[in-house]
């Protein structure tokens, strides 16, 4: 994944998902992303992580406010995350 440097995208609370359950080391997890959504949220659906972005799919834009969304819901620092496949399809 990509740290675009002097960019902060910020995150509400609001509708987030408490996933800190998830968050031990090494582990992989499968995730759905859908850009240009009216708010920025984390659901866990049916075993399936889904992450609402209100950024545009360019330039990675939806990829970093992804990761920033799910390392808030996963209560880790957003450096700790790495994009293993999928930098440029919905699902990650």
């Amino acid at each position: 994944m990509w740290l675009l440097p002097g960019r902060r995208v910020g995150v509400s609370t609001e509708s987030m998902t408490d996933l800190t359950h998830l968050a031990q080391p090494g582990s992989t997890l499968a995730i759905r992303v859908t850009p240009n959504a009216r708010r920025t949220g984390v659901e866990l659906v049916e075993g399936q992580i889904r992450i609402s972005v209100s950024e545009p799919p360019a330039d990675g834009k939806a990829t970093e406010a992804a990761r920033v969304a799910l390392a808030k819901a996963l209560g880790i620092a957003k450096t700790r995350l790495t994009l293993l496949r999928g930098a440029t399809s919905r699902d990650k």
